[in-house]
């Protein structure tokens, strides 16, 4: 568990927590310009994380959603790395009937 106020870069938040496969595709999520940590576009990987924050951006054909619960101490397997966030993102589920009235 990370002390209080800690940050880490959002390229190994995106590696270490199983977002990414690797280090140069989160640094590539994070230099495309498409990411954005709570509202905020960045384009650097080295822009810092922490606690709290909220990272859009789009993976796979998806806007994937996330805010950070806790800052990983290693690239562990993928539940420990999943364990990290929560998953904010919308699953439309869009009927193609009409409602009832």
């Amino acid at each position: 568990m990370a002390e209080p106020g800690a940050t880490m870069r959002v390229d190994r938040f995106l590696w270490w927590s199983r977002l990414a496969g690797t280090r140069s595709a989160a640094q590539a999520i994070a230099e495309k310009g498409t990411l954005r940590i709570d509202g905020r576009r960045i384009e650097r990987s080295s822009a810092a994380v922490r606690v709290g924050c909220v990272l859009a951006f789009p993976l796979y054909g998806k806007v994937r959603v996330v805010r950070i619960e806790q800052l990983p101490t290693r690239r562990g397997p993928p539940a420990e790395g999943r364990a990290c966030y929560q998953d904010l993102s919308v699953t439309a589920n869009v009927s193609q009937e009409a409602p009832i009235d």
